[in-house]
């Protein structure tokens, strides 16, 4: 099922890791993985104070929930990113670009003031469709 990331002249690149808008065929599964934080599977959380090694690790968490429901990253057309701080773009987005390839999918990044746990600093979610 192809997914196709779409640009446009009427709009600014994109600076990330991210399409400006991403198609994609209507007929597969769709997969809405909720927000996947730091947590390891045995509860500690990765990289406290590092977003770098929290990115890494949300990025782990989304990619075996896609993998469960039978899909790869690839698959992933959509994702929300929440933050503590957006001075760490670059940072999350160099940790993106090792998980996410092109087609890229769409992707809203946002500063929040506070995430479920004061530990964590990023928190992602996503939606799939998958073959």
């Amino acid at each position: 099922m192809p997914k196709t990331q779409l640009t446009s002249t009427a709009l600014r690149s994109p600076n990330g890791v991210f399409s400006q808008a991403t198609t994609i065929e209507a007929t597969g599964r769709l997969v809405f993985v909720s927000g996947m934080t730091a947590r390891r599977p045995d509860g500690s959380i990765a990289g406290v104070g590092d977003v770098s090694e929290q990115t890494r690790q949300v990025c782990e968490n989304v990619q075996a929930a896609v993998r469960e429901a039978g899909g790869t990253l690839d698959d992933v057309c959509r994702v929300d990113v929440y933050v503590r701080n957006m001075e760490d773009f670059a940072k999350i987005h160099e940790v993106r670009a090792r998980y996410f390839h092109e087609p890229l999918p769409a992707s809203t990044m946002v500063e929040v003031s506070k995430l479920a746990h004061p530990d964590y600093l990023i928190e992602i979610n996503a939606i799939a469709v998958i073959p």
